[in-house]
Order: structure tokens, then sequence, then C-alpha cells
């Protein structure tokens, strides 16, 4: 909020600057009106220099305190993930810097990162699904059913988590004989493409945000995409994270916004608007116990937040007595 008060009267100061000016530069005016205008000037002047005192405190206190939090994160998330396979997740868009720095702290909690999967902006194109909606019929085992209302993107999230998590922990960490051809399928359509050993499967799931909104007529219906997505990873696996950067108004294409909109599958689904920031990494670690005990929640500092972060975790659970989110 100072920031924006911050450039709002920097900009009142040059049109006023301009303004006295004119004023000084004509005998229309009278003194006293040349003196008035010079005195708000000068008071403009001094009230951007305020507060980009404030700022520049305000923003050093946040970086004292983000310096204090990346110290203690190993200490905050050992062991917290121990035993677990979790698989990241890539959105268009998303920041390989917050990826990166998130795959550190899930690590250094134990945890061992089964593959990435990076979904292209094929994948989300409304003008594909049919040709998506074709690929997945062909390629889902005989037994996998699909509710009436689902989406194309919600049938192409419950076919590829299968591939990818699993609730079991004697599957853990090998490939789904029944899924056997779908990820070279949809790499081969340009759909997604993958790093690591994703098939063999994880128990849980983080799916990286955009970095900004989607824009334009299909954003919407891109950041639903990849609200089916994380859904379908959720409901395969023991849970997902969707881990993002808050925006700064609710707008359409923001995923976060969009799972966060959705009542049923804001229950299921955790998500933190701060991956950005030390303290959302450890939220992530700590989202990805809560969903092993059945529970989601909403934090971060956006719109639609439970808490800043999850209660602290209690000990570990053990691999082969966790249930699903």
């Amino acid at each position: 909020m100072i920031d924006f008060r911050y450039h709002l009267v920097s900009i009142v100061a040059i049109f006023l600057a301009l303004a006295v000016g004119i004023v000084l530069g004509t005998t229309l005016l009278q003194e006293p009106a040349v003196k008035s205008a010079q005195e708000v000037a000068a008071q403009l002047t001094k009230s951007k220099e305020d507060l980009r005192t404030q700022l520049d405190a305000l923003q050093g206190r946040e970086a004292s305190n983000d310096a204090v939090i990346a110290a203690i994160t190993p200490s905050l998330v050992a062991g917290g993930l121990t035993g677990q396979r979790v698989l990241l997740v890539e959105t268009p868009g998303s920041s390989t810097s917050v990826r990166e720095a998130a795959q550190q702290v899930l690590t250094q909690a134990g945890a061992q990162i089964s593959g990435r999967v990076a979904l292209t902006e094929k994948l989300l194109d409304p003008k594909g699904t049919g040709v998506l909606d074709g690929l997945v019929n062909q390629l889902k085992p005989a037994n996998m059913m699909f509710p009436a209302t689902a989406t194309p993107w919600d049938r192409a999230a419950t076919l590829l988590s299968a591939a990818f998590v699993t609730t079991d922990q004697a599957q853990v960490g090998t490939p789904n004989p029944a899924t056997a051809d779908v990820v070279s399928a949809f790499e081969t359509g340009g759909l997604l493409t993958t790093e690591g050993d994703p098939l063999k499967r994880a128990t849980l799931a983080v799916m990286f945000a955009p970095e900004k909104p989607y824009e334009g007529e299909n954003a919407e219906l891109q950041a639903g995409a990849l609200v089916s997505m994380a859904n379908g990873l959720d409901v395969a696996g023991k849970g997902t994270v969707l881990a993002g950067i808050a925006a700064a108004t609710a707008v359409p294409g923001d995923p976060i916004g969009a799972l966060r909109d959705d009542s049923e599958i804001a229950k299921r689904v955790t998500a933190v608007d701060t991956a950005d920031m030390p303290a959302g990494r450890v939220a992530i670690v700590y989202s990805l116990r809560e969903q092993m005990s059945g529970r989601a929640g909403q934090y971060g500092i956006g719109k639609g937040i439970s808490a800043p972060l999850p209660s602290v975790p209690a000990a570990t659970p053990s691999p082969t007595t966790q249930s699903g989110s």
C-alpha cells in the first residue's frame, strides 16, 4: 500500500511541478496563487520523501525476516516428508527460481523428488479440447470412468494423475502398468514434457502456478484447467499443493483464486500464495504434511486465506499408515 501511495504522490508532484512552472511563467496570476502552488508542491515533495523512508524501512524489515526464516528453514522442516516421493508440476508462466527454491526445501524435509512435469500452453488451449478428449478416450484404461459433468481437462487430469501419483505405499516408485503409454503420447502431442523419472509414482504433488495471472479471452478457462489438474493429482495421490504468488487483485486468470473460489475443490486441495518467500516454502512442506492427514487449507497473504501458514505439524507419520487427502 505504501509503495502504491509513493508512486501516486510522485506522479502528482511531477504534474504540480509543471503547474508551478506554468504559473511562474505567466503574469496573469496573482502572487498569492503562485505562493500557494509552491507550498502545495513542497508538501507533496515532503510526503513523497516520508513515504519513501517508510517503504525503505518496511522492505528492510521484510528482508531481515526473510533472512532469519531462510536460516532456520532446515530445522523447521527437518524430517517432515521423510519416506515420501513428491512430483513437481510446472505450468506455463511459472517461475523456475520459485520452483528451484521450493525443491531445495522439499529435499531438506526428507522428500525424494520423483521428477518434473511441465504442462504446455497447448494443453491449456480451449481450441484443442477435442483432440485432448480423443487422446484420453484412446489411452484410458477400460475400467477408468469419468463423471458426466467432467470437462476435457478433468478427464485428462484423471488419466495423467494415475500415471504420476498413487495412494498405495506398495506402488510408490513403480510405474502404473495400466497407463504405460499415456505420458509418452502426451509428450509426442506437445502437451507436456518430463524430466527425471515421474513415471515412478509419487505420493504427493506440488504444482507451481504462473507468476502472473493469465490474460485474454481464454484466461478463465486456462486457470480452470490448472485447477482441474491439481484436483486430479490430489484425488489420485495423498495430497497436492498449488503454490504461487499472490495476485494483486482478483482476476479470472489467477489459478489460485480460481481454486479458492471453488468451495468443493478448496476443501481438498491446498493453495499457498507465498511460494516466492521463505515462509511460503515452509508452508508448502507443512501443507503437504497436513494433506497426508486428510486436511487442506488456504495459506499466504492473498484473498481467501485461512491462515498465513498451517499449524506446526506433529511428528512425522509412518509411510505405511498414512491416508489420502
